[in-house]
């Protein structure tokens, strides 16, 4: 019995193509699919953010996430800066449906943990709810809009 490679493996973003190959998969799924502007979907975290991605065994991009941690995001987190805040998980839509998502996720709480952070905060579009609490994120506060969808603020301790 052979074992057959992976679809896909996630891994933190280490140069500048995985930058754009990232920002490609946001531009794809944000701005394409949500209608979402393009100049809000970009915004000066990127600089500073822990970027993951998900790669095909052919090289495709299949997916990106992005961990904000740190003084300069503490607003995002209730001032906590042991909390990171995981946002702009995309996925594209011929990966939907593989596990792309969830690998995504652990891998930014596997960097959180690395970083010695104790939870990450995100928030969630409220369609996508029941995917983040099967991940063991629990929703608090009330919703809210952003960029014109609605949301939820959610938090699962590391």
């Amino acid at each position: 019995m052979t074992n057959a490679p992976a679809p896909y493996t996630t891994r933190i973003a280490v140069d500048e193509s995985d930058l754009a190959a990232c920002f490609q998969v946001r531009k794809e799924v944000f701005v394409g699919e949500q209608n979402v502007a393009e100049e809000i979907e970009y915004d000066a975290y990127d600089a500073g953010a822990l970027h993951v991605i998900a790669v095909a065994a052919d090289g495709t991009t299949l997916g990106t996430g992005r961990l904000l941690h740190g003084a300069g995001v503490a607003a995002k987190t209730g001032g906590d800066l042991t909390v990171g805040s995981l946002g702009r998980l995309a996925v594209t839509s011929r990966a939907r449906g593989l596990g792309v998502g969830a690998a995504l996720v652990r891998a930014i709480e596997e960097a959180a943990r690395g970083l010695g952070l104790t939870a990450v905060d995100l928030h969630a579009q409220t369609h996508a709810l029941g995917f983040y609490e099967r991940l063991g994120y629990v929703a608090y506060g009330p919703g809210f809009p952003d960029a014109g969808i609605p949301h939820r603020a959610m938090r699962r301790s590391l």
